[in-house]
């Protein structure tokens, strides 16, 4: 094959593969998601904890969200975030591991904090509503073990919040 032959055929494979990628969603693989540190504060401005969140900010990383996590070691999360503030409502679905549904309004405020059983201990996949910008999913019994409570503040580092 004469070498402007195999230039077209690299060029149909890479164009082949590029489209691929595309349909596939490209960059929204399940380990491709930013991290970042957010800090809970009681009303007073008292340090509650710290948790390091995967961010879950495009429809597709908040569709899979934790549900291809196996296991979530304390301190760990993932802080889903949408355009605005609004009413909102989480699944189990998919989920192997319990969780604390945390939902934090766009000023940073907990609005509403769900305990959620594993799919299997639930009639259907539970639906878990609240209203805020932010949701942030911890190990269930999180906010117990470091008493977070609704009104307490969740620090949002700015690079996330937009």
């Amino acid at each position: 094959m004469e070498r402007s032959g195999w230039s077209f055929v690299f060029l149909l494979v890479l164009a082949v593969v590029a489209a691929g990628l595309l349909l596939a969603g490209g960059d929204e693989e399940p380990g491709a998601y930013e991290r970042a540190t957010v800090d809970v504060l009681d009303a007073n401005g008292t340090h509650l904890a710290s948790v390091a969140v995967r961010i879950a900010d495009t429809d597709e990383k908040r569709r899979i969200g934790l549900s291809e996590t196996e296991t979530l070691p304390a301190g760990e999360g993932m802080l889903f975030v949408h355009e605005s503030a609004g009413e909102h409502g989480y699944w189990m679905k998919g989920m192997s591991i319990p969780l604390d549904i945390v939902f934090v309004d766009a000023n940073g405020t907990i609005t509403t904090i769900h305990h959620a059983p594993v799919p299997e201990q639930l009639d259907g996949y539970g639906h878990f509503p609240g209203r805020g910008r932010y949701v942030l999913e911890v190990p269930r019994g999180w906010t117990n073990a470091t008493g977070v409570d609704v009104g307490d503040r969740v620090d949002v580092p700015a690079s996330v919040a937009g």
